[in-house]
């Protein structure tokens, strides 16, 4: 069956009504912002806003989360392009480490999200607290590591970037909640691992994307505007609104100190994983 997205259906009024367009854009500033200060695509702040706004919205409950993280990822593949302009222009982005990790993010990313339509949500949501939480711990104690560590070969890294991409694409996210704690654990600067990470984003938005678009193409019932597990309404604005503030939040992160941003980010994941155990 192919997927419904024509304006006939119960939700079409939908698609360009006012106040959902307000909501979208309020939150593509946000998320935006988020994505030039700390390497996020977004993703962790869009896809519980989203969810809610869906819902509220009277789409099926069955979709919506499945939506919001389908439509998170495919907006991260514009943040991320708006965002990792901004480091790059001032030099931050480490684009061999980029290059070894992309291909493993690929692969990862691709199968997350096929994943992410089996696994019981509750479970995720359970094992991700503990994991963002720890990770947040490490950056508060502000650990050093050992100073002959270094980023490991590149079996090891297709590896590391299989796992951030699988993480990312489960959960609608970039994948910074993974990456930068990983490239400062391996003795890279923060401010080059935030904007690295903003590099990555990218691949793992693309293949998520694809895969939730092919996991949801045949799905009965889907509401107006949905291509697969896909909100191309809610892609367009929130693309728009984030791609604004992208720049502004690079700026910002280019002129703190490392320890604030390093604290700011590990408060984040603190936040991410009260989330995932409340959800």
């Amino acid at each position: 069956m192919p997927v419904r997205w024509h304006l006939q259906t119960p939700y079409s009024f939908l698609i360009l009504n006012p106040s959902l367009i307000f909501e979208l854009a309020l939150l593509g500033l946000c998320t935006g912002f988020l994505a030039g200060l700390l390497g996020l695509g977004g993703g962790m702040l869009m896809v519980p806003f989203l969810t809610f706004i869906l819902h509220a919205r009277g789409f099926p409950e069955a979709y919506t989360v499945k939506m919001a993280v389908a439509t998170s990822l495919a907006t991260i593949c514009f943040t991320s392009l708006s965002s990792v302009r901004a480091h790059h222009q001032r030099g931050a982005v480490l684009w061999p480490v980029a290059r070894v990790l992309a291909p493993g993010i690929l692969v990862g990313s691709f199968l997350g999200s096929q994943i992410a339509t089996a696994l019981p949500s509750r479970l995720l949501g359970y094992l991700f607290a503990v994991f963002v939480a720890f990770s947040a711990t490490q950056m508060f104690l502000n650990r050093k590591p050992l100073p002959s560590r270094t980023l490991p070969g590149r079996a090891g890294m297709f590896g590391a970037g299989g796992g951030i991409g699988m993480l990312a694409s489960l959960v609608g996210a970039g994948g910074a909640f993974v990456s930068v704690p990983f490239m400062t654990w391996c003795n890279i600067p923060i401010h080059n691992a935030v904007a690295t990470s903003s590099a990555l984003g990218f691949p793992i938005a693309l293949a998520g994307t694809i895969g939730y678009l092919i996991a949801g193409w045949s799905l009965p019932q889907m509401p107006g505007g949905a291509i697969g597990y896909l909100y191309w309404p809610g892609l367009l604005v929130l693309s728009i609104a984030s791609i604004c503030t992208a720049p502004l939040g690079a700026r910002v992160a280019h002129s703190m100190d490392i320890a604030p941003l390093k604290k700011l980010f590990a408060a984040l994941l603190y936040c991410i994983a009260v989330y995932f155990v409340l959800r």
